[in-house]
């Protein structure tokens, strides 16, 4: 019988549309999410409604029509900057739980509008944009091949761990705004034989869905979890908030990491809300309330997997 971790979010049961699923990007990733075992149920482009895709997957003309056929209950948009905010709106109001908007690029003025219009559908949860996805791991039963998890967007399925593969028997949840360093926290902890219940790439926009202080109550709650692993870097004040949150609330053993300790001020560095806009945006800054917060903070990328596995009690 195949033990199925809690997680967050998403799991095995999540039956997941992609919206933009024609597109190079979107036929791609759909196959990669198809071959780690989600639940693709099918996707949209405008235009080709009534196709199948190379996986032969049913294409619709509208999220509507997509829920209505299949039941999806989660949604990955790799749909073009200029539309992907509209792409958003039409996920929520077809009534899809968790919207991964994987795009890169979508104009602030199209995100303050879709953060004002979710306030209307409360039952949809938003993750981006500019972000990897989300991905509860499965567990192994072969090569390449995992049962029993969920992967919605880009991140690479292999170097996650389920908990029961995993040789501590723990599992840490993992929150980034770097698609890049979530991979390499995961490497890290999978590699010292640390699972992974839930891994969210929140997205480096200044305007996105959920942040820090929202996951970190979910993970919080969820049995599973042994510790927490929060990476974020500078600008903005979220990673802050997280900090104090879990300072009131959660006993919990958090891990962070803060990027962008060299970064000259008023310079984006990479991601759109990554640029230093006062005192209290810059990275150490960030490192110095974490710490005064309990958080046990990395000085370097390269500690992360280490940082976990001393806050489990594993070294």
């Amino acid at each position: 019988m195949l033990l199925t971790p809690m997680s967050i979010l998403i799991d095995s049961s999540t039956r997941v549309l992609c919206q933009g699923i024609t597109g190079a990007a979107g036929a791609f990733h759909t196959k990669g999410c198809l071959e780690y075992g989600t639940r693709m149920v099918g996707g949209t482009t405008p235009g080709k409604g009534g196709q199948r895709d190379a996986n032969g997957l049913p294409i619709f003309e509208t999220v509507h029509e997509a829920v209505k056929a299949t039941g999806a209950t989660a949604t990955m948009i790799f749909v073009p900057p200029p539309f992907a905010g509209d792409a958003i709106i039409e996920a929520a109001d077809a009534g899809v739980g968790v919207i991964c908007a994987i795009t890169e690029g979508i104009p602030v003025q199209d995100m303050i509008r879709v953060r004002a219009t979710l306030d209307k559908y409360p039952n949809s949860t938003l993750i981006g944009p500019n972000c990897p996805g989300v991905i509860t791991p499965g567990r192994k039963i072969g090569q390449n091949k995992y049962e029993g998890g969920c992967k919605i967007g880009i991140m690479p399925g292999y170097i996650h761990m389920h908990r029961v593969d995993a040789p501590s028997r723990k599992a840490v949840g993992i929150i980034s705004r770097s698609g890049t360093l979530t991979y390499e926290a995961v490497w890290q902890c999978s590699a010292r034989g640390i699972g992974q219940t839930t891994c969210v790439g929140i997205g480096g926009d200044p305007i996105k869905g959920l942040d820090f202080t929202d996951l970190l109550e979910l993970f919080t709650a969820d049995p599973d979890t042994s510790a927490i692993v929060m990476i974020g870097e500078i600008g903005g004040n979220a990673e802050v908030d997280g900090g104090r949150w879990l300072q009131q609330n959660s006993k919990k053993p958090v891990v962070a990491f803060i990027a962008g300790r060299t970064a000259p001020p008023g310079r984006r560095m990479g991601h759109a809300g990554a640029i230093v806009g006062g005192s209290a945006d810059t990275a150490q800054s960030k490192i110095d309330a974490l710490r005064e917060c309990g958080v046990l903070v990395a000085e370097s990328p390269a500690d992360m997997g280490a940082f976990a596995a001393r806050a489990l009690g594993l070294n």
